[in-house]
Formats: C-alpha cells, structure tokens, sequence
C-alpha cells in the first residue's frame, strides 16, 4: 500500500460533464492502486482569466492559493480533460497560468514542478479526445510536471460508463487500472 496522495479532477465546469465522470473513475483506480485520491470540482475553486494587470492589483485570488496548496499537499496529479477543437479546455488553462505564479501573500511555490501527472480524456466523439493528450502533456512538461508514461481516452463517453460509475468495457477498465497503477508507482 502507497502512501502517495493524488489530486484528481476534471478540465470541464460542465454539472454532467463526461470528463467529471472519468475523473471520478479515475480517482477509484487510483484507490485501487493503492494511493490516496482526492476528487475535485474545479467549479469550487473559481478564478478571474488571468491578467497580468489584475495580478499586479490584487495578487492571487485566494481559490487559487488554495489550489495551490492542495496541490502542494498531493504527490501527483490525475487530469480528465475535455478537447475543445483539438486544444486544452480554457478552465485547464487558465488553472495552470495562475497556479505557475508567484504570492506575494504566502503559502507554497513552484507547485507543479517535478509532481507526477497522469493525463486521460473523454469524449462523445469516435477519436475520444486524443488530439487534447500531446497538448496538454507539452503544457504540463513546459510546467515542470512529469507525465507518466500512456494516457486514457474514452470515445463515445456517452454510453461508456457503468452504473458503478467504472468503465462499461473492461478493457478500457484495465487501461485506466493501469494508469492509475504507473501514477501511484511513479511517486511511491
């Protein structure tokens, strides 16, 4: 049993978003796997676009210090996220761009650098977000993240989700298992 504790969630805001479901799958895989998992709603911790400007006038809104925090307190990451044409989701990328900034009002720095990230997508769609996973892999290297090797995808997430709230196919089950199972190992 790890004692690696993971912060899971979702790049969407949608209430029944797909990706919020993946990621509740993917926060029991972790489980499974033996870590600690902490699921999320990014819809609770919101925050301005970010601009340069307004954090020069107000520093960082406290959603975000407390994101930051929490990511400090976790050994590593576990990101569903949506593909909005092909690139990562606004909400992702606006977490990212205030979380990578420094406080002048306390609390933990450099959060994202060397934590372990798994990343997965779903979508309603045949290809099942699997244009978004480089993207965002590049975004999160770029932010001193370390991805584990592989990525979930989940076409026609729909229909793909059991009553239990699990992958309906067990191979895509075993996919996400896996995952899970390389994030837990990656920061034991």
């Amino acid at each position: 049993m790890s004692n690696a504790k993971f912060l899971v969630f979702a790049g969407s805001a949608r209430e029944n978003s797909l990706n919020k479901r993946l990621a509740a799958a993917g926060a029991e895989a972790v489980r499974r796997a033996g870590g600690s998992a902490t699921l999320i709603d990014l819809n609770d911790y919101p925050a301005p676009i970010y601009h340069g400007d307004d954090e020069a006038a107000h520093g960082l809104p406290e959603n975000i210090l407390k994101l930051k925090q929490m990511i400090a307190d976790h050994d590593g990451l576990l990101i569903a996220t949506p593909e909005y044409n092909g690139f990562v989701p606004p909400l992702l990328v606006n977490i990212f761009s205030w979380v990578s900034r420094k406080s002048d009002k306390g609390g933990p720095e450099d959060v994202l650098k060397s934590k372990h990230v798994a990343i997965m997508a779903a979508s309603p769609g045949r290809l099942g977000g699997v244009r978004v996973i480089p993207r965002l892999r590049d975004c999160l290297c770029e932010l001193g993240c370390v991805p584990v090797q592989g990525f979930v995808t989940v076409p026609a997430a729909g229909s793909a989700f059991a009553d239990d709230g699990n992958l309906a196919d067990e191979t895509a089950q075993g996919g996400l298992d896996s995952l899970a199972a390389r994030l837990v190992a990656a920061a034991a």
